[in-house]
């Protein structure tokens, strides 16, 4: 076996930058790496191509600490990846003027490489090795530029946006080469479509995701899915603020950790619920679960007008929630980037099954002008969910072209601001109060025969509410009708009239 020299070039050469792009302002000598492993990998390539697609999905050229070699594995890359040979012969064409290749030897370097490569069997723990090598030099040049920034004591840098930066960071180094997963074979796709339904059977055939804990709306929607962005729309006193609250509570407080029929550890019932609050402070949203739970009206609760026994029922609502996996955070105006951090961090620390974002519109973007910011928004929360493995839902205002209309039911139409968040939603939904707009229509006192038929529609309308599902990627759209309780924001499950008439006969 040929003995091959390692780099002995630049002793503090251009280090590879990854994913954090620090690298290179680490000394040299205090990097881990491994020549010999690149060595043992570039020959191989070199003398059997097809050992490329075996560790593509694992390397990239950033990933080698010696540039040469880097430079090698590209040429060699760009090669194969045109069904073109990639030898020592055809590289040396491409590589002739290499000044650091002409430090190790020039294209006998390269002749070298493939004449000391042992099996090819041993490939993918060269790559394994190579790729956590690469990941430990980006921790540590991390951990350097953390130390660098802290030390500058800058006002356009404040220390919570830094830690904010550096948790950022942090996650994408340690999400590298989860999402590149490539072609999946038939039968494992078929695999996991199989999982997925047995769940939805040992749920007793309902759905496959979360339950919302509104039946008419878990058999429309089968559940909340994961990797789902759900966008749920309304004008202002529709009552879109209560039902996110009301789905969110109903998931938190199902929550059950336990076996999942695959064999992993999760939620079988339930789960954990991030609330991002940008419109009301964390103690109105806890006012407005408390009065569902209490069933106590949330103005009395606001006011402290509560009778003695009402105060105790109260209290004793507030001690069973207070264990409930139900985090809220109120930060106004964040901007979708350190939302989607605080995501990460909560998933990590806690564990998050369902993310709800009350509003869209008050979160902000980079872009210079609104469209395009709110498409920045929309994408970002659309990313939040596949790359957390979540259902997110997002509440979203609506434009004033409704109320110009006769029949003010949404359409998809009116989605404000944007046509993005449509684009992006997996499932839209519009939350309509008839009830509402009837009530400002009351005729005067005088017209007797339009009054009556107010109140005939009036008591038709009252304490119902109607969930208009506008878009549905992998389901039905339709309408949804459900039951509201003014008093305590609630959201129900409507009795049918068959349902109505059995009881009425017990």
């Amino acid at each position: 076996m040929n003995e091959i020299t390692p780099f002995n070039g630049d002793p503090n050469p251009h280090l590879p930058q990854g994913q954090g792009g620090q690298a290179d302002q680490v000394q040299a000598s205090e990097l881990p790496h491994s020549v010999e492993a690149e060595q043992q990998l570039l020959g191989a390539i070199l003398t059997n191509n097809d050992v490329y697609d075996k560790v593509a999905s694992i390397i990239d050229a950033n990933h080698f600490y010696d540039p040469v070699h880097q430079r090698i594995y590209e040429v060699a890359k760009a090669r194969i990846s045109k069904n073109a040979l990639a030898s020592p012969v055809t590289l040396k064409a491409f590589m002739e003027d290499d000044q650091g290749l002409k430090e190790l030897g020039g294209p006998a370097y390269l002749a070298k490489l493939a004449s000391a490569s042992i099996s090819a069997f041993a490939v993918r723990d060269y790559a394994q090795m190579i790729y956590d090598l690469a990941i430990r030099r980006e921790l540590i040049a991390l951990g350097k530029s953390i130390a660098d920034e802290a030390r500058r004591v800058d006002v356009s840098s404040e220390p919570k946006e830094q830690i904010v930066k550096a948790e950022q960071a942090l996650y994408q180094l340690a999400e590298q080469g989860q999402t590149e997963q490539g072609f999946k074979s038939f039968l494992r796709a078929v695999t996991e479509a199989v999982n997925v339904t047995n769940e939805a059977y040992q749920r007793g055939g309902g759905m496959a995701g979360i339950s919302t804990g509104l039946n008419d709306l878990d058999k429309q929607l089968g559940g909340l899915h994961p990797s789902d962005l759900l966008i749920l729309a309304g004008r202002p006193s529709m009552g879109k603020t209560s039902l996110a609250t009301n789905i969110a509570f109903n998931v938190a407080k199902a929550y059950k950790r336990g076996l999942k029929p695959d064999g992993s550890e999760g939620a079988i019932d339930g789960g954990v619920v991030g609330f991002f609050s940008l419109e009301m402070s964390a103690e109105q949203l806890a006012g407005r679960i408390l009065a569902e739970a209490s069933e106590i009206s949330s103005h009395k609760i606001r006011q402290g007008d509560m009778s003695e026994e009402e105060f105790r029922r109260f209290v004793q609502a507030a001690k069973d929630l207070e264990s409930c996996p139900l985090f809220i955070d109120d930060t106004p105006a964040i901007p979708i980037s350190q939302l989607a951090a605080r995501a990460r961090r909560l998933k990590r620390t806690h564990g998050l099954d369902l993310l709800v974002i009350d509003y869209l519109q008050l979160c902000r973007g980079m872009a210079e002008n609104r469209v395009n910011e709110i498409a920045e928004i929309s994408m970002g929360m659309k990313a939040i969910a596949k790359e957390l493995n979540i259902p997110v839902i997002a509440l979203s205002q609506l434009s004033r072209q409704v109320e110009s209309r006769e029949d003010k039911r949404p359409q998809l139409s009116d989605l404000r601001e944007s046509g993005s968040i449509e684009q992006d939603a997996d499932v839209v939904m519009f939350v309509f109060r008839e009830e509402y707009y009837k009530e400002r229509e009351k005729p005067g006192d005088h017209e007797l025969d339009k009054m009556e038929e107010w109140k005939q529609a009036m008591e038709r309308l009252h304490a119902k509410a109607e969930v208009i599902v506008g878009k549905q990627r992998h389901g039905p759209i339709g309408t949804v009708e459900l039951s509201f309780e003014a008093q305590f924001t609630r959201f129900g499950n409507l009795a049918k009239s068959w349902q109505q008439q059995q009881q009425d006969q017990y």
